[in-house]
């Protein structure tokens, strides 16, 4: 950094007025020593520790470790908490609350004496909405994801946390899992701190942000109860009080080309849909521009390369034995830009050149794919005007181009009060459709799209159908899912007017879904339709359906796209 600019902080820390006196003298209550107002570089360690978020249980303690990296290489760290988002705990869907965490990270960074900020990440939407809040502030920031959880285990095999979530009731109904069996497969599928250990959202978010260039080089596979990620958690501390005095800020790490490298890498690694509606709205945040389309055009014709659930067999900690994120940077090197800078001060080619491959049957050579092609695809057509997507590694090449009858649920209570109606008129080739679980509708846009099946059609060995929702579903599950159709439901789409019995094209190849409706039944349809009642009508929630932007824009609030920046004008007296 120029010597003659002033760090941040000064305005807080720095000055012998009245102003000056009241922020160092409360804050030493605590204990601090005067060196530690003269000049240090603050250092804001953002928490999204919470009892409540069990992927991120650990993080209390990780803030420690990075505290001390902070301190030996001469900052002041200061933790803070931020609203922490447990998946697997919050009602109706953390994603209704990503915004409101991206905003307190916000504005919680803004408010604050801070010059450098480490984000702690874990669980699924903790690093979108921080990142996020963070790219609104703009200043230097390092991003320590928690690390996921060791293998699931049971009966002598490796089982993922989350993936079996979504084949519990096959087990019930098939094959005749007991109450013990279920319980034991509790207990042993999440048995360590940290986040899914599956190429869910978690972890495809710590790759995210690694491709991104966030994190320092192989951080986002390395187990949460690993030492190593104790040492890189140290390391991240160090280096954000080198990034503020080179004034590495974020928007200087996330250019266009760190979005594209993210997008490949994403397919690269099978990555979760999630992944494109919080990139977008990171994007929306930092100034890049990024169209739906663009994961299609960048990232289809990626081949899969990583070899982990849902798309594959292994596990997180398998993955990061083989070598992490970088061994599919160095071998995925000609699609990307290498000259991207990295938070270390390095081009993402030089951090990851020589990253050896330990197991090739986790992670394949570029030339010896485990599948070709198998980047997200994004739809288009009169059933999805503004786009919808599919993920064609989790789904059943035989359902890639498929024509059925829709078989409708107008809720999500609707779909659990009959899809095991014995008398449901449905078969293997139907298409389940089910509408308000978009953003507006729900609200929040939750992961039902992957709807379980029918009881009666598990019994005859079904496994798979067509399902088509404008809501999200788990990066931990599989199946021919068609997601995040825009305009939803809910405020009018065409997938509002789709009744059973009509009869729906998808058309992976040809990045097709159409209803096969005329266009003036359609009109007739429209002139009739209702809008549901909006769910809420005060707080957070009225505000969040009244402002929430569509899927393929990244569900981000209207009024909080682009940023404002890190200075404060006004002070407090």
């Amino acid at each position: 950094m120029d010597k003659e600019k002033k760090l941040r902080s000064y305005e807080w820390f720095g000055k012998s007025d009245k102003m000056g006196f009241v922020h160092r003298s409360w804050l030493r209550n605590q204990g601090y020593p005067d060196d530690y107002f003269q000049g240090k570089p603050v250092i804001g360690i953002c928490n999204t520790w919470s009892e409540l978020t069990p992927c991120n249980g650990h993080l209390r303690d990780f803030a420690e470790i990075v505290k001390k990296g902070v301190i030996e290489a001469g900052g002041f760290p200061l933790e803070f908490p931020v609203m922490s988002l447990g998946e697997t705990i919050m009602k109706p869907s953390t994603m209704l609350f990503r915004n409101l965490a991206s905003m307190d990270t916000e504005e919680s960074i803004r408010a604050n004496p801070l010059d450098g900020i480490v984000l702690l990440t874990g669980c699924d939407k903790t690093t979108p909405s921080t990142v996020m809040g963070a790219c609104s502030v703009d200043l230097p920031t390092i991003v320590v994801p928690g690390g996921p959880m060791l293998n699931g285990r049971f009966r002598g095999e490796c089982v993922g946390s989350g993936s079996f979530n979504w084949l519990i009731k096959e087990k019930q109904a098939v094959e005749n899992y007991t109450e013990e069996d279920i319980l034991e497969m509790e207990i042993g599928v999440a048995r360590s701190q940290g986040h899914c250990m599956t190429m869910g959202t978690a972890s495809t978010m710590a790759c995210m942000v690694e491709s991104l260039g966030l994190t320092l080089p192989g951080a986002a596979a390395i187990p949460a109860v690993d030492a190593r990620k104790k040492v890189m958690a140290q390391l991240s501390g160090r280096r954000i009080v080198e990034m503020v005095r080179e004034d590495l800020t974020l928007s200087k790490v996330l250019t266009r080309e760190a979005f594209e490298n993210a997008i490949k890498l994403n397919a690269a690694v099978g990555g979760s849909t999630n992944f494109i509606i919080h990139l977008t709205a990171i994007a929306r945040r930092i100034g890049v521009e990024l169209e739906l389309s663009e994961f299609d055009t960048l990232g289809s014709q990626i081949p899969l390369l990583v070899n982990l659930k849902p798309s594959g067999k292994f596990l997180m900690e398998d993955f990061y034995y083989a070598g992490g994120l970088p061994v599919v940077i160095r071998e995925m090197a000609e699609h990307l830009h290498g000259g991207c800078i990295t938070v270390n001060g390095k081009t993402i080619a030089e951090n990851n050149k020589k990253s050896p491959n330990y197991n090739e049957e986790v992670i394949t050579p570029l030339s010896k794919p485990l599948k070709e092609a198998a980047g997200i695809a994004v739809l288009k057509g009169n059933l999805c005007a503004d786009g919808a997507i599919i993920k064609p590694s989790a789904a059943s090449p035989s359902l890639m181009k498929h024509t059925g009858k829709a078989v409708v649920f107008e809720s999500i209570e609707d779909y659990h009060h009959r899809i095991d109606d014995e008398d449901l008129d449905i078969d293997e080739n139907s298409v389940i459709v089910l509408k308000g679980v978009g953003p507006v509708g729900y609200p929040g846009m939750p992961e039902v799209g992957n709807v379980d099946l029918p009881e009666k059609l598990l019994k005859k060995g079904v496994r798979d159908m067509v399902r088509i929702s404008d809501g999200r579903m788990s990066g931990t599950a599989a199946g021919t899912v068609v997601l995040h159709v825009s305009p939803e439901s809910s405020i009018g789409g065409t997938l509002a007017l789709v009744q059973s019995g009509d009869f729906i094209t998808l058309d992976v190849e040809a990045r097709k879904l159409e209803l096969l409706v005329s266009d003036q039944e359609l009109a007739q349809r429209k002139l009739n339709w209702v809008a549901p009642k909006p769910q809420a009508d005060r707080g957070y929630v009225k505000m969040y359906i009244d402002h929430v932007e569509q899927a393929h824009l990244g569900a981000d609030l209207d009024f909080l796209i682009g940023g404002s920046g890190s200075e404060v004008s006004r002070d407090l007296h």
